[in-house]
């Protein structure tokens, strides 16, 4: 990281926090302001503004190194721009299902946007046994909406291309490569597992037919610029209650292959399935369904009504896409599944079985089905074929 990009930086702290927001036009002019630090991601603070009304704000500042390992880790401060830039950029088409960005600064690496802390973060909800009726309505509508009017098929060319190299985000990018699509597959030092998962972790490293395919899907990942990307959309990026859902934390936004984030998505709803109880399965369930038919009839309907595409009414095109589209989420949602089980981020769907033998079975069961779906993905024509799969390897 350059030395000129943290010249001007420094940290917040609570106190330093509640000075900035008082300068801004969002709260009463001399309202006792009260802070509390409330990040628990690996890369970032988040400040939790209120007054004494219960009125509030969240300042995220990006840090210049990864909490998760130290400042031996340094990260660029960019990142800060990009994710309120994406965060106002899908918020042009679902402005219902991402926080309102009230101001930035990218000397500071600040974003200061709405409270949601009337909301629960949806992986700890889930886990908790939360069904969020209209988590996957609102998600397969969100993955429609900003995929689709970030591609070719929604943007003039030029439009399109400026966008992609404003969302470059090469370090962002480079964790990605290595810790979702490289590191998992190999006996890598970053990899991090119980000892007794070490024979399932050994037969991922030397399963040729698999790290032929991760392979594949780092080498989309790496080329394949279809649209602007969330970039981390797992659960943990989401709040929701019953009634609302919101999208957080697009600091790994650039522009990929459309199939990333459905695949994440997808992914972290079957960490749920793999954890839960039969009598809760069914919910899950159907949002991994619903998402992709959400998803799939609402790009659908955007294609006829607003694709820029000279082809748009070529025969089979549109199916063509798709099926590319739910090929590729299908590879990606598998290496997810492998990554979160042995690699160094994990999930606490799966962390938090505190009982040994269940959450080494579980964890069994994810390197099972991550495994499958990267190398069945060819042959899975529906979304229904996938559940079959997730159902036959339990």
């Amino acid at each position: 990281m350059a030395v000129t990009e943290t010249a001007n930086y420094t940290p917040l702290t609570e106190q330093t926090a509640v000075e900035l927001a008082a300068q801004l036009d969002f709260f009463p002019k001399g309202a006792a302001l009260s802070s509390r630090e409330i990040g628990d991601g690996n890369l970032n603070y988040v400040f939790h503004i209120t007054d004494e009304t219960g009125k509030g704000l969240i300042i995220k500042q990006a840090l210049p190194y990864a909490k998760v390992v130290g400042e031996s880790w340094p990260l660029t401060l960019k990142r800060a721009k990009i994710e309120a830039n994406a965060l106002k950029k899908h918020g042009e088409y679902v402005p219902h299902l991402v926080p309102e960005v009230y101001a930035t600064d990218e000397a500071l690496a600040y974003t200061v946007m709405e409270d949601l802390s009337h909301l629960t973060v949806a992986r700890a909800g889930l886990i908790a046994g939360e069904t969020y009726p209209k988590l996957s309505d609102d998600i397969g509508e969100y993955l429609a909406q900003t995929l689709f009017h970030t591609s070719d098929f929604g943007l003039h060319p030029f439009d399109k291309k400026r966008l992609a190299a404003e969302f470059s985000n090469p370090e962002l990018c480079k964790i990605t490569e290595d810790l979702i699509f490289t590191d998992p597959f190999f006996n890598n030092e970053t990899n991090d597992f119980e000892e007794a998962l070490t024979a399932d972790a050994e037969a991922i490293w030397n399963n040729k037919a698999l790290q032929l395919e991760a392979a594949k899907l780092k080498q989309s990942f790496l080329t394949e610029a279809e649209a602007l990307l969330h970039g981390d959309l797992h659960t943990g990026s989401i709040f929701a209650s019953k009634d609302e859902t919101k999208v957080i934390d697009p600091e790994f936004a650039f522009y990929g292959p459309i199939g990333f984030d459905v695949g994440l998505f997808l992914a972290n709803l079957v960490f749920q399935s793999i954890t839960r109880g039969e009598e809760g399965r069914d919910v899950i369930t159907d949002h991994i369904r619903n998402t992709w038919d959400v998803f799939s009839s609402r790009f659908s309907e955007l294609w006829e009504q607003e694709n820029q595409s000279a082809f748009k009414d070529t025969t089979g095109y549109r199916e063509t896409v798709l099926e590319k589209i739910f090929r590729d989420s299908v590879g990606f949602a598998g290496a997810e599944l492998i990554r979160r089980t042995i690699g160094l981020a994990h999930v606490s769907d799966l962390d938090g079985i505190e009982d040994d033998e269940e959450r080494i079975a579980r964890k069994r069961q994810a390197l099972r089905t991550g495994e499958a779906f990267i190398l069945k993905r060819a042959e899975l024509t529906s979304i229904d074929d996938v559940l079959s799969l997730i159902g036959a390897l339990r």
